[in-house]
């Protein structure tokens, strides 16, 4: 039976979270800033002697700021676990912190965080030293290897949304051109909004929204089971035929593959997932929607350029179904039998 990692994801350009900080006393509120091209969730720990406590989930945009405790800060250290909206995949912030403290799917406070109840899950937390500011206030801010600005965090946020929603804004990079301006133009035009959005707060709910549902353009893939769903996408280019995934698609949600370039053939396989990610079966039958062209997958993230001699190679032979994408979009309904 295939099972999933809890952090399994679409392969993504590597984001190493960091943390900018000195040594300063926790004595006024605490903010996370994001410097990553992702809407981010995050989840503090408070260790404060022999008792340590959670709380999330914090949704950050990129080059926004979010005070996730107020007052008085005597904790002994402070943690951080940090995820990107699955939107993006899975996470691609590297989850590798030397404590193992519990959280929960939704929004959660936590008293006694070491043991995990039911419904709660452990997870790695990194303890960091935030900065302290002019105003007295404490900062840390999550940054990828770009060392982006707030600025350039922002644009490259808005890029990777494009891209992901079917529009050529690549590369991701944080500079802005014509090609970016193109492709958010066509996405203000397409979803009939004007162009003072952008600069609004709520502009990255208002694309991640239209990620999430059905589009004219590339495909979509769109989950009308009331279980989570893990995609993989497939994509040949004439020269060479690439398999990459896993892509998470919640219930009652839609999701588009950051599909780039102009593939030739475009070929989907999906699978339903029970919550310890584990293959779900419907009356002893896997729940997953695939065809006869076979492609290299693994259990983790991936992206396969090979697909030849897969078994040998320590890879699962899964089955793909070639996409009819004549019409300049499909989107694909997965549905319990």
């Amino acid at each position: 039976m295939r099972r999933y990692g809890a952090r399994t994801a679409v392969a993504l350009p590597a984001a190493t979270i960091s943390f900018f900080f000195s040594s300063a006393p926790a004595f006024a509120d605490l903010k996370l800033c994001n410097r990553m091209s992702y809407v981010v969730e995050a989840a503090i720990g408070i260790d404060d002697k022999a008792a340590t406590a959670t709380r999330g989930w914090f949704r950050i945009d990129p080059a926004a700021c979010r005070v996730v405790a107020q007052g008085t800060l005597t904790a002994d250290r402070i943690l951080l676990n940090a995820r990107a909206l699955g939107v993006y995949g899975s996470s691609p912030v590297p989850q590798s912190g030397n404590d193992t403290l519990c959280i929960a799917p939704d929004n959660f406070v936590i008293a006694a965080a070491r043991q995990c109840r039911h419904g709660q899950t452990p997870a790695p937390f990194t303890q960091i030293h935030p900065t302290q500011t002019d105003d007295g206030n404490l900062v840390a801010y999550l940054a990828e290897d770009s060392e982006y600005d707030d600025e350039q965090a922002r644009l490259a946020g808005i890029q990777r949304l494009l891209v992901i929603a079917g529009y050529d804004a690549a590369p991701i990079d944080g500079v802005d051109g014509p090609k970016t301006q193109a492709a958010l133009a066509a996405f203000l035009k397409n979803r009939g909004l004007t162009a003072d959005i952008v600069q609004s707060p709520k502009f990255f709910a208002t694309m991640i929204e239209a990620v999430q549902s059905p589009s004219s353009t590339g495909l979509t893939w769109c989950n009308d089971t009331p279980h989570k769903i893990m995609a993989a996408v497939g994509t040949d280019d004439g020269k060479t035929l690439t398999s990459r995934g896993w892509y998470r698609i919640d219930p009652g949600k839609c999701l588009h593959p950051d599909v780039t370039g102009q593939p030739k053939q475009i070929f989907s396989f999906a699978e339903a997932v029970d919550g310890e990610n584990r293959a779900l079966r419907i009356k002893d039958k896997p729940l997953n929607w695939g065809g006869a062209t076979q492609l290299c997958t693994r259990e983790s993230k991936f992206e396969i350029n090979d697909q030849s001699d897969c078994g040998n190679r320590g890879l699962t032979v899964t089955g793909f179904a070639a996409v009819d994408m004549s019409g300049g979009g499909k989107t694909l309904r997965f549905a319990m039998p």
